[in-house]
Order: structure tokens, then sequence, then C-alpha cells
């Protein structure tokens, strides 16, 4: 943990407008983000998962590492994911990119990409892609540090999507909200 850290800051240090955050998420954003996904779940995607803190709990629900899929767009942190966990496929690549390298039926996509931070269009492209590979009623999982949803709302609008709320987590740096967005 202590190397996530170190190497968590590092590229915050190089980058800071690609990482856009203060600290890695915590492990009770990590619990929050990844409730009700297990086995059953199939195949889940994840889109910036930095560190790794997410994607520890995607498999401590019981997610095979076969069935997991890694889009980080920052080298470094793709190569610490590959050494860190085997079997997951690491893919160093920006998630808008994912319809290109993942089968549509996806059962959840876990996201922990900065929505609010980016370009609309680039944030809009990002949240096509994960509709473009989820199974029909599957979830996009998204947390944001603001009192809205992370997904503007022109794209719920164009997508039909319908948002749900499901956690508030207080422990963590900053508290973060989590949501469910999923297309009827």
């Amino acid at each position: 943990m202590a190397t996530d850290h170190a190497l968590f800051f590092r590229r915050l240090l190089k980058n800071p407008r690609q990482v856009s955050a203060i600290a890695p998420s915590s492990a009770r954003l990590a619990r929050a983000m990844t409730e009700g996904l297990g086995p059953a779940t199939g195949r889940v995607v994840e889109f910036g998962p930095g560190t790794g803190s997410l994607t520890r709990s995607i498999l401590a629900r019981g997610v095979r590492p076969a069935d997991l899929t890694l889009f980080e767009l920052d080298e470094s942190f793709a190569a610490a994911l590959r050494g860190q966990f085997a079997g997951v496929t690491v893919h160093a690549r920006p998630a808008d990119r994912a319809p290109e390298f993942t089968e549509a039926g996806v059962g959840a996509v876990v996201s922990g990409l900065p929505l609010l931070s980016m370009p609309p269009a680039v944030s809009a492209a990002i949240v096509r892609a994960a509709f473009a590979i989820l199974a029909p009623g599957a979830p996009l999982i998204q947390f944001t540090y603001g009192p809205k949803p992370s997904v503007p709302a022109a794209t719920i609008a164009e997508l039909g999507l319908r948002v749900e709320e499901r956690a508030f987590v207080w422990l963590n740096l900053p508290p973060a909200r989590v949501h469910h967005f999923t297309r009827p």
C-alpha cells in the first residue's frame, strides 16, 4: 500500500490534470463502488484504475481475474497494475476505446475517472463507450466528489440513462458519492 501511495503521488505531481484526485480511493469507497458485484456479475471492466484500489475490491468480491479488464491511460499505473494483478487484462489505452478491445455483454463498468474535470466531449465519449460494451440493464458505476452526478445532464438525456445514488462515503478524501447509471 505504501508503494501504491508513493506511485500515486509521483504521478499526481507529474500530471495533476490526468490524475485529478488528492489521494487514492479509500477502502470504504472501494467497497461502496463494488457492492453487489461478484462471480455472477460475469465480465467487469474498470476505467481509470490508477493504483488499483477499486481493482482489489472488485477481485475481493469474487470477480475472477480472467473476467476483469482494466483501461488505464497512464503507462506507469498500467505497468504497476500488470505486476500486481495476475490474470487481469490491462490495456494502457483511453477508456473511450473500450469497444475496440472488449466484446459487448459486460456485467458492470466501474469507473474511477474524473469525468467532471474532463472536457464534455471526452466525458460523453467515455460514457458512450461504457454503454456500448455493457449488457442491457448493467450498470456504469461512477463516483464523484461533488453534489451532482458526474455524468453531465446532456449525456444522461442523450443516452436515456437512469441515475441512482447508491452511497455517500464520508470516510474518503474527499467524501464521495457513488452513482449507478443504467439504460432501461
